[in-house]
């Protein structure tokens, strides 16, 4: 494993090399900080997390929809009143009003009134309402696996993303390595140029390389900047520094070693599998919603009213009471209900096909990461023995150098071969951890005990952090700087 160091390149300072990550100069501070590790940064983002927030909020929302469904099934209580200030105008007339004196408008009258009713209903029988709450219990079991589905999403989000920094920052750590021993190269091919050693040719060679190692030193930076920018968007919080991934890690075969077991695993406990699934029965009860609106309602109801007013010549209030029991059919609904039933009956088929799709490709996905994870525990093992034949191959070719028998091509070609092994190296691992821990995804068996396990992996000693360099400091590859003395005229 490298030792804690900074990640931009010093040892070959070039102008604005420095102004490459700007932002990265006002996060120094005069004290060490603790490096981060991965458990403490996947509570961060379970806590802060703003997609998952949001899944938990729907999931509320779908929770109080229940209560809303459940509410029709309760007793309804309604109170309304009213006050009036009421004028009645009187125009007819009668013989005998007019005899005792009574004209037109003689019966007018202004008077103030109140009125009272109170109001309560209770469903005995009402298959709609019943179909309704359990469509909405059914929507809730599928909403707790979606919310399970985006809890896991961001734990492999912030694992991918942990484990991005790293593998960009021992890519960076190879190519600023092969940049300096390229450019040292560079330096002594012209030397030997100046002397009559060797043609300008070979020098053109060691330009090109150089330059093209500068250009991948530029890319590996930007990718370790643009790792560290995608670990704060998940989590709202920016890290200084997190700890690194021991080099005597385990590499090892999934457990348990067969594909089926994994398919099984999934299959049971995979969440979106299982909201699918749910989805399924949330739409059959949709079409139960539906074929209810052709059933009867049956409701008990009560009610009292109370009405006064203040008319001259009237005295007292009128007060009426009912209890009783009502049923209600729709017999046509200008074949609303008709196609209501076709259209959940279609959403229904919708839903079977897309749980039986996303049971074909977690199916798949499984079986894919299963052989992958198992392919990436020969791969890394591949990988470290090709920078052990490769930095044998720089060996020998750097001996021919020196004895004439090889160009400077050859160890420039060696040098390149090497670096790109030791990247090679570090993609492999890492690209193991990630296969890994998203086959526990897919198998739904990914949770903060998982990250935990891996956590133990890391190495609190050391870390990668988002610092500016100290001038002249070496890392693990410096040896591979030598390249040999060059070849001398003979005597």
């Amino acid at each position: 494993m490298m030792p804690f160091r900074s990640v931009l390149p010093g040892s070959v300072p070039r102008p604005g090399a420095r102004a490459l990550l700007p932002m990265l100069v006002a996060s120094l501070m005069a004290a060490p900080v603790q490096a981060a590790d991965l458990l403490t940064i996947a509570r961060d983002a379970l806590a802060n997390n703003a997609e998952l927030a949001s899944a938990r909020a729907q999931f509320g929302s779908v929770e109080a929809g229940r209560d809303v469904e459940r509410g029709d099934l309760l007793p309804q209580v309604n109170a309304s009143g009213q006050l009036a200030h009421n004028r009645d105008y009187e125009s007819q007339t009668s013989p005998l009003a007019s005899r005792l004196g009574g004209g037109a408008g003689a019966g007018d009258d202004t008077y103030n009134s109140g009125a009272l009713t109170l109001e309560a209903t209770q469903a005995l029988y009402d298959a709609r309402n019943g179909a309704e709450v359990e469509q909405a219990e059914r929507q809730i079991d599928q909403q707790t696996y979606q919310l399970a589905a985006t809890e896991q999403q961001v734990l492999i989000d912030v694992a991918s993303a942990y484990f991005d920094i790293l593998r960009a920052h021992e890519i960076l750590e190879a190519r600023r390595a092969q940049e300096r021993a390229i450019g040292r190269q560079l330096e002594q091919a012209r030397e030997q140029f100046d002397v009559g050693l060797i043609a300008i040719t070979e020098v053109e060679e060691a330009q090109a390389r150089f330059d093209q190692s500068r250009a991948e030193r530029i890319a590996a930076e930007s990718d370790l900047q643009v790792s560290f920018e995608a670990l704060e968007r998940l989590t709202g919080k920016r890290y200084d520094s997190i700890e690194s991934l021991k080099e005597a890690m385990p590499v090892t075969p999934p457990q348990p070693a067969r594909r089926d077991a994994w398919v099984e695993k999934a299959l049971d406990n995979s969440p979106l599998v299982l909201a699918s699934q749910a989805g399924v029965e949330a739409s059959r009860s949709g079409v139960d919603v539906a074929r209810a609106q052709r059933l009867p309602v049956v409701e008990a109801f009560a009610n009292y009213n109370y009405s006064d007013d203040d008319r001259d010549g009237v005295e007292g209030y009128n007060s009426a009471s009912q209890v009783g029991v009502g049923v209600s059919l729709p017999l046509y609904t200008g074949g609303r209900t008709t196609a209501s039933i076709r259209q959940s009956t279609y959403a229904l088929e919708a839903s079977q096909y897309d749980f039986e799709s996303q049971r074909r490709d977690t199916v798949q996905q499984v079986r894919s990461l299963f052989t992958q994870v198992s392919n990436d525990v020969a791969t890394v093992e591949a990988r470290a023995q090709a920078i052990v034949s490769n930095q044998s191959a720089l060996d020998a070719t750097r001996a021919g150098y020196e004895v004439g028998t090889r160009n400077i091509v050859d160890v420039l070609n060696a040098e390149q071969n090497l670096y790109n092994a030791v990247a090679d190296y570090a993609d492999a691992r890492f690209s193991y951890v990630t296969n890994l821990l998203t086959l526990r995804q897919q198998s739904g068996t990914l949770n903060v005990e998982a990250i935990e396990e891996i956590n133990a992996w890391l190495d609190e000693e050391e870390g990668v952090s988002f610092t500016l360099p100290e001038e002249g400091e070496g890392d693990r590859y410096e040896a591979a700087l030598e390249i040999g003395d060059p070849p001398r005229p003979a005597e």
